[in-house]
């Protein structure tokens, strides 16, 4: 089967190549897959993988071999998962933990944008009731931001949107938005209840300085790679406050929710009620086109999501 790998000394340091079929463990489907996402995390390791590594954390497809130990869904059936690497090829194994099944009126684009990004974005907003209270989210215009400014709005939050430029916040008002800032986070101001960050630096010191008592700051990022200095004075003055180190995969090995959280997200794009931000989707045997979002994505000119399709 074909899979796109590391590949150091080609272009955009990605190549589309033979791969061996997959052998899955017992609790495992094999999945057709039909679209996969792209997400920072794995564009930036893939700059300097060794030849051979396999990316792809989010798959969305068809089983076409169920689990051997009667787990999961059967075979045929639409789903949308999570696997730690090598999504993105013709088949991959997933985790019956780690998929759902997948409503027909819902796109395999549309449902590959659910697993890292919208897991993130659902499971951080959990991390405090936000009915009611003030929310910060940097980075909103990325793919977690998105479902991160849908979901603490939907809940009930105040939201405050923070873009690194103007054109970035397009349509950030209508997913749900109360305000934007362009630029970074002002140390001064209203204090938030939850802080989505994902840019370190001066914008996560500004985070410390403005998080309220009792409230969190959820550190999924450093896109600024920035280091941060702060004046620990403006934090511990805030009693409860807290800062949280967070990645997806030790929250939904500890949570044992992927599955529910995956239905929960695909119905709520299902009913119209969550906007999965398609950027672009582009055909994954197009190298020059691969190449070029994989770019754009680490050159923060990617608005939402980006969408690998298969067949």
């Amino acid at each position: 089967m074909k899979a796109l790998v590391a590949a150091p000394d080609a272009d955009g340091h990605i190549d589309l190549v033979d791969v061996e079929e997959p052998e899955p463990r017992p609790s495992h489907v094999v999945v057709d897959v039909k679209a996969v996402s792209l997400n920072r995390g794995e564009a930036q390791a893939l700059q300097g993988a060794e030849s051979g590594w396999r990316p792809g954390w989010d798959v969305a497809g068809v089983v076409a071999k169920p689990a051997a130990d009667g787990s999961g869904p059967k075979q045929g059936t639409r789903v949308v998962g999570l696997v730690g690497s090598g999504a993105w090829a013709e088949r991959v194994p997933i985790s019956t933990q780690m998929l759902a099944g997948l409503p027909e009126d819902v796109s395999y684009e549309a449902a590959a944008t659910l697993p890292v990004a919208g897991l993130t974005a659902r499971k951080a907003v959990e991390m405090c009731v936000v009915d009611g209270k003030r929310v910060a989210i940097t980075g909103a215009a990325g793919g977690v931001g998105r479902f991160a400014v849908q979901l603490a709005a939907q809940s009930g939050a105040h939201v405050t949107a923070v873009v690194g430029r103007a054109e970035r916040a397009e349509g950030l008002g209508e997913l749900g938005a109360a305000d934007v800032v362009v630029g970074t986070l002002p140390p001064e101001g209203d204090e938030f209840t939850l802080v989505l960050e994902s840019v370190g630096g001066n914008s996560l010191a500004a985070a410390l300085a403005r998080v309220a008592p009792d409230g969190t700051i959820v550190s999924f990022g450093n896109s600024s790679g920035e280091t941060t200095t702060f004046d620990p004075t403006a934090f511990y003055r805030k009693p409860g406050a807290r800062l949280y180190a967070f990645v997806i995969f030790p929250e939904l090995r500890r949570s044992r929710t992927a599955t529910t959280d995956l239905r929960y997200l695909a119905n709520l794009v299902a009913a119209g009620h969550l906007d999965v931000g398609l950027d672009r989707v582009v055909d994954w045997g197009d190298l020059g086109a691969v190449r070029a979002a994989v770019a754009d994505l680490l050159g923060r000119k990617v608005n939402g999501k980006a969408v690998l399709r298969l067949g």
